[in-house]
């Protein structure tokens, strides 16, 4: 599988930030001037134990609960009325290539061998022309399940990958939250014994998924989850992981190894919880692209839905990596067909399975890219690109295209709309809480009342 990456320094380095050794919910390392890692990401103590044993699922929170609780807790959840999917375009994905103003004069002498020549029409701004390898969107951008974004972001834009990616992740413009925006609404909501209500579907919890308190889960592959273990032979493979299942029941004098204990039996837990999604069968197989792990983590996510797991939000990125200094044209074009196509297969698989009325999907990168190209790729920006996608996506485009002719003091793209009011939109208006206590400073921050039907 191809993940296509183009690293700069930065973006290399907050990457490797990211494995250092941090704990949900509790004091971080520094990164840069006072930065701190985003809260949940890391290794803590007790992931590193679990995952040392070849286990590829880790609940965070709420260790103190009794093993048990988090069996019959995942059994007797309600089935949540709404969920939102967050996909994220990893590394700073052009919008001015995802939607180009193939029209106008400047984009074409900022960007002389990566401009677009030719592109879809985009039904909201005759300006502006789709990517073809965003076919995808465009085919539900036509039928009303789309909302687009086409400059988002904020003021006084910050342009390190970490940073500003801190700041979608938290959902506030300055450093130093040790929750995610998305945890905070499951610690709104959720209860104290369903990991499954925040699931992070990655090796590692998604900063916007870390919570004060409340369980969430971070597994890689629901398609393909299982423990692995050299004794791959019965009767010693199913007696061990009923061995792992007992594990967390036993007492210790050590909080260690007491937290150790539980986390290996929650896991086994969530792993016979998720055996049965390894040979489902989609019905719309067809459409999602082979060999990729968006497709794998979609179809699988459809597949969770329809069995009636408690899933309130869930996170993963998008195919590939969007952090093109180099090579965009070829980087760009691939990894943006297959992150599309397989949100298309998405949406028809969930339509298929009539669960269209219940979930949306929020598509969102940390900025955009430099309008002028540099050695056939571009340097970070500001004013970036987000899609809401979903049967009950308002179908429009908020805050428009702002043009080329004037930019920001750094020569970027200016932002015509704010991830904060998205983020309040969608909390209000399609999950049915109130922002304030979620996104700071939500009652100055205006809503977008197009962004859902």
């Amino acid at each position: 599988m191809a993940h296509d990456h183009c690293h700069c320094k930065d973006y290399s380095r907050s990457e490797l930030m990211r494995h250092a050794a941090a704990q949900a919910g509790k004091g971080l390392p520094a990164i840069e001037n006072g930065m701190p890692v985003p809260a949940g990401t890391g290794l803590s103590r007790r992931t590193f134990l679990s995952r040392s044993a070849g286990f590829a699922l880790a609940v965070y929170g709420a260790t103190k609960l009794p093993l048990a609780a988090f069996e019959d807790g995942i059994a007797h959840a309600a089935t949540p009325p709404k969920v939102l999917v967050s996909i994220f375009f990893d590394g700073g994905i052009d919008s001015l290539n995802v939607l180009a103003p193939i029209n106008d004069s400047t984009y074409h002498s900022l960007r002389p061998t990566i401009a677009l020549q030719s592109g879809l029409s985009f039904s909201e701004d005759s300006n502006l022309f789709w990517h073809p390898s965003a076919a995808g969107l465009r085919t539900l951008h036509g039928e009303d399940k789309v909302t687009v974004f086409p400059a988002i972001g904020y003021a006084s834009p910050n342009q390190s990958h970490f940073t500003s990616r801190h700041y979608y992740e938290i959902g506030e413009v300055q450093v130093g939250a040790n929750t995610g925006w998305l945890g905070r609404y499951i610690e709104q909501v959720g209860t104290d014994d369903n990991p499954l209500q925040g699931v992070s579907l990655s090796n590692e919890l998604s900063p916007a998924l870390a919570t004060p308190s409340k369980p969430v889960a971070a597994v890689q592959s629901v398609t393909n989850y299982d423990l692995w273990s050299w004794a791959d032979t019965d009767p010693v493979r199913p007696n061990m992981f009923t061995s792992f299942g007992n594990l967390g029941g036993f007492p210790s004098d050590s909080p260690a190894l007491t937290q150790a204990r539980r986390a290996i039996g929650q896991t086994e837990q969530l792993r016979e919880l998720l055996a049965g999604f390894s040979n489902f069968t989609s019905p719309v197989a067809n459409l999602y692209p082979a060999n990729t792990q968006l497709s794998d983590q979609l179809s699988g996510l459809a597949a969770m839905l329809a069995a009636g797991l408690p899933i309130e939000v869930a996170t993963m990125s998008a195919a590939g990596g969007y952090d093109t200094h180099e090579n965009e044209a070829n980087t760009l074009s691939n990894n943006l067909l297959r992150t599309c196509n397989a949100v298309l297969a998405f949406q028809r698989d969930l339509e298929a399975r009539g669960l269209d009325d219940r979930v949306l999907i929020e598509m969102w990168s940390e900025f955009g890219r430099r309008p002028q190209e540099n050695g056939g790729g571009t340097d970070h920006g500001a004013g970036g690109l987000a899609f809401v996608v979903g049967k009950h996506a308002g179908g429009t485009m908020i805050g428009g295209f702002p043009g080329l002719g004037t930019l920001d003091p750094q020569q970027n793209l200016l932002h015509t709309s704010d991830f904060r009011s998205m983020y309040c939109t969608l909390l209000e208006s399609w999950l049915g809480v109130d922002a304030g206590p979620i996104i700071p400073g939500a009652a100055s921050l205006p809503r977008y009342s197009t962004l859902i039907d």
